[in-house]
């Protein structure tokens, strides 16, 4: 393959730019979160084995072999063995002082390199090749295809992100928070990179000029990177909502976001050779006895003055490799590496420095004769190719823009932004949506900035006249996918249209939905305005536990939505089937099972409420609306009476509360008062069906009798601390491992519907809850995780 002039000089500036360790990205230290457990590669031995330390003592690593690499998640951290063929994974919250490990990768025709392990996943480059390989408990995370190619990688809270081998470009991936990767490879467009560093939600690299671009959540400022000069900053890492530099000077740190709790006294006048986050903590490697200091809110109160200094010392600064080093070696690489190997100098040193004030300077030497412009002399020959080079950058950058603005419609402000998913009922209108405007965004500091908050404002816009993302069908097309809408194709059914099971001549199988026809009464109105905001939702929103929408049609009167098919149906179906008896075996009757799919739609809701932009309450949250694709894995839908949120915490007051009766917020439904608490009292009445196996609504009697409320029902039992009285007799009694999962469950359901929305939990409590109960339901064997990961072997 051919490289351009233009590439080539981008990959030659590349390989002399700053490196980036991060939450996710390997190095010779690790800091797993969780425990506060940090590891590293053992210098001066003949084997360069790791050694960790956890809770004030040091823990011993099994096995005694070298490492190049270590990398650290959730509750776990990984390593790569001499040579790449090899990596093994350990769990660190067991309470043992010798951590026993196990092995996930073996491949001795294919070494690895680049070892990136997030708080789920763990992703890694083959070293021949740079194709990306990763290892996962969820078989829908997003692996980029075998064609794609890596220089590096590195991982976050659910995604990862690489640097395109071809094009320098930042691409990301992932499963839990897909959004939070686009929106990080949208802050760094087409600009050519030379590393990346991912965090919890954000990510962050040196581009080809040496500046720090950013791209991601920045909630807490951690996207605010602190006026600098280029190549100013060595080396990047990022914790969950801070991020942090060594600055090439000095080997000072400087740390920021976080809301401040990460400018610790002392690192600014310490050196450093290395710095690593987890999620809530910073440790950096000292240049003078290569021993390790943490700070940050997540370490241990056992620091003084903020920093904590570890028994771990002796830590390589850098991997000993066996070949030549460009930029030349480390000193006392012998005695670190044993006389196996060297470690070679970052290329950043080469960089020149202008002198301190104090430091002596040469004479200036005399000035140059001025050559006749026929004969350009070599320093302006250098300058001019300098020019032309960054010039033919700048235009290239400029071009794409404009071919990416006018593709798109933004530059003229043509997107339509559309959102859906399956049939839903309603006791009110849903025209009283309101529309928050969003601010222009804020001038910052840094291009990133600008850039990727005005992108997502503009994919956070109401509906136009174009879908964004999403295909528009013909009539045509899906009456042809669905046997012209016949009755063996219908799979559900509510008050705004038929939904049927669907197969596109591609091959795809879909879900659509089909508003039923009619005059243009309030009735078709309302249709059309469920329609609307379906697809306006929709089509900005991209979430693992969301169900996606495909497409569209609109033709004269007909409405169709295209959404992706969910084998296993709603979650209603499942609880409430006739069909599913005591003794069944069907997968929800695991209270693991349920609770992973309580998880699951908290974690979309907790997204619509916390990260879209604007924020988007739900309004007709219930089991029906929560389906389950071929993995089980739960995605909330339909968002026809959905409404963007204030940007506050003001709340919102529709013309008619909607929402289906036993859901329904009380607190909403009488005040006509709407909050995102009324997101998470229909989510407590789904937690409540998921324990107890009832509908919202049912009769108390086996031949019929009084309806009675499942809140009114379980909330008494469960305060008076007799939960197995009412729990699904057809998931059996939770096993000694699933009983305080079971409890907790119960009692943050018992919150999540309380009368005053105020009492209620938020959506990120009730997550921490759920994860927590997930947890304690793990069963520990052949896992290596805090109950978020289980690694198989290739």
């Amino acid at each position: 393959m051919t490289i351009p002039p233009i590439l080539a000089v981008v990959f030659f500036l590349a390989a002399l730019l700053p490196a980036a360790h991060g939450l996710g990205a390997g190095a010779t230290v690790a800091a797993a979160y969780g425990s506060a457990t940090v590891c590293g590669v053992v210098s001066g031995q003949p084997t360069r084995p790791v050694r960790c330390y956890r809770g004030g003592r040091l823990l011993a690593v099994e096995p005694n072999v070298s490492f190049t690499e270590v990398s650290g998640g959730r509750g776990y951290f990984c390593g790569l063995r001499s040579g790449g063929s090899t990596f093994l994974c350990w769990d660190i919250l067991n309470s043992n002082s010798t951590l026993v490990p196990r092995r996930v990768y073996r491949k001795e025709s294919a070494p690895l390199k680049s070892l990136a392990v997030g708080d789920d996943q763990v992703c890694a480059l083959v070293n021949a090749t740079g194709e990306v390989k990763c290892w996962r408990i969820d078989d829908t995370f997003q692996v980029p295809s075998g064609a794609d190619r890596f220089s590096s990688i590195s991982s976050g809270f659910g995604f990862s992100c690489g640097i395109t081998m071809n094009t320098s470009h930042v691409r990301c991936w992932g499963s839990r928070q897909i959004l939070d990767a686009i929106q990080v490879q949208d802050g760094f467009g087409n600009m050519p990179m030379s590393s990346i560093v991912a965090g919890g939600s954000h990510a962050c690299g040196f581009n080809s000029s040496g500046f720090v671009v950013c791209g991601g959540n920045n909630d807490s400022g951690q996207l605010d990177v602190p006026s600098h000069s280029s190549f100013e900053f060595s080396l990047l890492s990022l914790g969950a909502n801070h991020s942090c530099a060594i600055r090439q000077v000095n080997d000072t740190v400087t740390c920021w976001g976080g809301d401040g709790q990460y400018s610790a006294n002392g690192t600014d006048v310490i050196s450093f050779e290395s710095i690593v986050s987890g999620s809530n903590f910073t440790c950096g490697l000292t240049s003078g006895n290569l021993s390790i200091i943490c700070w940050g809110p997540g370490w241990p109160s056992e620091s003084v003055g903020g920093l904590a200094e570890l028994p771990l010392t002796g830590i390589l600064p850098g991997p000993c490799v066996q070949s030549a080093c460009e930029c030349g070696i480390y000193g006392l690489s012998q005695s670190l590496c044993s006389g196996s190997g060297v470690i070679c100098q970052p290329c950043t040193n080469q960089l020149q420095f202008p002198p301190p004030p104090s430091q002596s300077m040469p004479p200036p030497l005399p000035p140059a004769p001025i050559s006749p412009p026929s004969s350009p002399s070599r320093a302006l020959r250098r300058g001019l190719l300098a020019f032309a080079i960054v010039g033919s950058v700048g235009a290239l950058a400029g071009i794409c823009t404009m071919i990416y603005c006018l593709w798109s419609g933004v530059c003229f402000g043509k997107k339509k932004v559309h959102n859906s998913v399956q049939p839903t009922i309603t006791r009110g209108n849903s025209n009283g949506g309101t529309t928050s405007n969003t601010s222009p965004p804020s001038r910052s500091s840094t291009i990133r900035r600008q850039s990727s908050r005005a992108m997502r404002r503009q994919r956070s816009g109401t509906s136009s006249k174009h879908a964004d993302k999403a295909e528009e069908f013909s009539l045509e097309e899906l009456a042809a996918a669905t046997g012209d809408f016949s009755l063996e194709n219908k799979i559900g059914a509510g008050s705004f249209g038929v939904v049927y099971r669907g197969k596109l001549l591609d091959g795809r199988e879909v879900a659509i939905k089909r508003s039923e026809t009619g005059p243009r009464t309030k009735k078709f109105q309302e249709k059309e305005s469920a329609f609307e905001s379906e697809i306006s939702f929709l089509s900005r929103l991209h979430h693992k536990h969301l169900v996606r929408l495909v497409g569209y049609c609109e033709e004269k009167e007909e409405r169709l939505i295209v959404y992706e098919y969910m084998k296993n149906g709603a979650l209603y179906d499942h609880l409430h089937n006739k069909d599913n008896v005591e003794g069944s075996s069907s997968p929800v009757n695991s209270w693991k099972m349920r609770i992973k799919i309580a998880l699951d739609a908290a974690r979309g809701i907790e997204y619509l409420h916390n990260y879209a932009v604007p924020p988007i309450i739900h309004r007709d949250i219930k089991s029906s609306n929560i389906l389950l694709d071929t993995y089980w894995t739960a995605r909330v839908s339909d968002f026809g009476l959905s409404l963007m949120g204030p940007a506050s915490d003001r709340d919102l007051r529709p013309s008619k509360a909607a929402g289906t009766v036993g859901y329904i917020d009380p607190e909403y439904y009488g005040l006509n008062v709407l909050t995102a608490k009324s997101d998470v009292y229909g989510l407590g009445v789904v937690l409540l069906e998921l324990l107890t196996g009832k509908r919202a609504i049912f009769k108390s009697g086996e031949d019929g009798g009084t309806p009675i409320s499942i809140v009114d029902f379980a909330v008494p039992v469960i305060m008076a601390g007799e939960l197995a009285k009412i729990l699904d007799s057809r998931v059996g009694s939770p096993e000694s491992n699933e009983a305080d999962a079971v409890e907790l469950v119960a009692y943050t359901a018992m919150h999540c519907v309380n009368l005053e929305g105020k009492d209620r939990p938020t959506m990120t409590d009730i997550v921490a809850n759920l994860e927590r109960a997930l947890t304690l339901c793990e069963d520990s064997h052949g896992s290596i995780s805090s109950g978020t990961i289980s690694i198989v072997s290739e």
